[in-house]
């Protein structure tokens, strides 16, 4: 079985600690300020956003998400594992940002640049480069830009070309790749040293460590709960799948009552059906069998 990871064994890259870490306002504007380039005045974090865990929606969610006193709004996040999604994954985050202003009463002129940013700790495009970075841009020539104001950026740990990025960005990076032992270091950075005080600071609160137990607990909680509904779906559908093969050879179902069959989700609802056409003799007994036991259904609810 393996070893459930304590408080004291996560690195920058578990995503409990990194939302922790970027949760304070401070380490969240040095790292944007060393990824993007630029100054920033302030950023403000949004935490219910970005550290929530809602008793109405599925999924705690640690997702970064921040403004800065310029209206542009930021979502980081960190990626160990590499996933097919990820391209779609950001144009989703873009989205959901844009929805956010128009709700706010912004029109379309005023809609705030977006950045997404994913740290990854592999390389999410095979290229070997530190940092890929995507905004709109023409096909048919380079230099005319779309100017959506939406940006997404790739930070890759495996990355080989140094002397392309800045040096403060490859030791970041270093950081978040290192083992624990290694992670506690020196390695020279300013923000890294920021980076390693908030996160001892973290390690050593008493209700930080609580707060990780609770996140740990609804982590487990959610997926035995998508296992265990994984496999209820499986079978309703496998048992569906059964009751029209077998009347696949008696004839064909009216539509209005397959398109019924096809909207249950009950299993013992389709397990009653499946007996009526292992018993049947004919496509009509079948139908109006199943039309009495449906309607009778419908009235008790």
């Amino acid at each position: 079985m393996k070893k459930r990871k304590t408080l004291q064994d996560l690195t920058i890259k578990d995503n409990f600690l990194f939302g922790a870490v970027m949760c304070v306002e401070e380490n969240c504007k040095g790292f944007l300020e060393m990824v993007l380039g630029f100054s920033i005045s302030q950023v403000v974090v949004s935490k219910e956003k970005s550290m929530i865990y809602h008793p109405e929606y599925k999924g705690v969610r640690l997702d970064i998400y921040a403004e800065d006193e310029e209206h542009t709004h930021y979502n980081v996040e960190m990626q160990v594992k590499k996933k097919k999604t990820l391209g779609k994954r950001s144009r989703y985050y873009h989205s959901q940002m844009v929805m956010e202003a128009l709700a706010s009463g912004e029109d379309y002129e005023t809609l705030p640049d977006t950045f997404v940013i994913f740290v990854c700790d592999f390389d999410p495009f095979g290229e070997h480069l530190y940092c890929y970075t995507f905004g709109n841009e023409c096909k048919e020539n380079k230099n005319v830009k779309l100017d959506d104001g939406s940006y997404t950026i790739f930070l890759n740990t495996r990355g080989e070309n140094e002397e392309d990025v800045p040096a403060e960005l490859v030791r970041f990076l270093k950081f978040v790749t290192a083992d624990l032992k290694e992670s506690e270091g020196d390695f020279q950075d300013e923000l890294v040293k920021q980076f390693q005080e908030t996160i001892h600071n973290i390690k050593t609160d008493r209700e930080m460590g609580e707060r990780y137990m609770i996140f740990e607990e609804m982590l487990r909680e959610e997926k035995q709960e998508g296992r265990l509904e994984g496999r209820l779906e499986g079978r309703i559908e496998a048992t569906r799948e059964a009751v029209f093969e077998l009347l696949e050879d008696l004839g064909e179902l009216p539509d209005s009552l397959r398109d019924r069959m096809e909207s249950l989700e009950e299993l013992g609802d389709l397990k009653f059906l499946f007996k009526l056409a292992a018993k049947t003799d004919s496509i009509q007994n079948f139908v109006e069998d199943a039309e009495k036991y449906l309607q009778t259904k419908e009235k008790e609810e």
